[in-house]
């Protein structure tokens, strides 16, 4: 069987790489901006916990169809840095999102089971939230694995910005919707 050039990921990989980040970037915002600064006795934070739990599980559910697709599907070859200390770094960084985004969820989820949440926000029971979140090692351990995902975030931002910008290997590409398969031929001249 002969091997298939690509110059492009997989359009559903595509389709979810931009998704997931879109979801990913409002999900924390919305836990550092809203969330937090918002007392557990407020009642509309009910609500934004239903929201929040629920894009979480979708968040949980996308990122395994996107592992599933990102391994039975032809990647590009990879791009260089220029570094071969970076270059060794940069797959474990990008394995690296998928296993905070499961902790993410993990002990989102962890939390949610600890503070009985299934019943206040998804049952809506009248039962009042706990008053602080911070007493569950599951909660704390989310807010850190939540600040470490915003610095993987800005990472991966501005190496892919030094890759389209200071190297001009077209990175952006990659990621992007077109044609997929290299002209052999074309290749050769």
């Amino acid at each position: 069987m002969k091997a298939v050039l690509v110059s492009r990921f997989h359009p559903l990989l595509v389709a979810l790489h931009w998704l997931l980040a879109v979801l990913i970037i409002a999900m924390l915002s919305v836990g550092f901006l809203k969330l937090a600064t918002m007392p557990n006795s407020d009642p509309q934070k009910i609500g934004i916990l239903l929201i929040h739990m629920s894009l979480g599980m979708l968040i949980l559910a996308l990122l395994v169809v996107r592992l599933i697709v990102r391994l039975r599907t032809a990647r590009p070859a990879g791009v260089t840095t220029g570094n071969r200390l970076m270059d060794r770094i940069a797959p474990l960084t990008h394995y690296g999102f998928y296993i905070l985004v499961l902790l993410m969820a993990g002990t989102g989820l962890a939390t949610a089971i600890l503070a009985g949440l299934n019943r206040s926000v998804f049952q809506r029971s009248g039962e009042p939230l706990p008053q602080d979140f911070g007493i569950y090692p599951t909660f704390v351990a989310h807010g850190l694995i939540a600040l470490l995902l915003v610095g993987f975030i800005l990472l991966h931002l501005l190496a892919a910005l030094y890759h389209q910008f200071v190297r001009k290997d077209r990175l952006f590409r990659r990621m992007w919707f077109g044609r997929r398969t290299l002209d052999p031929s074309a290749r050769a001249k």
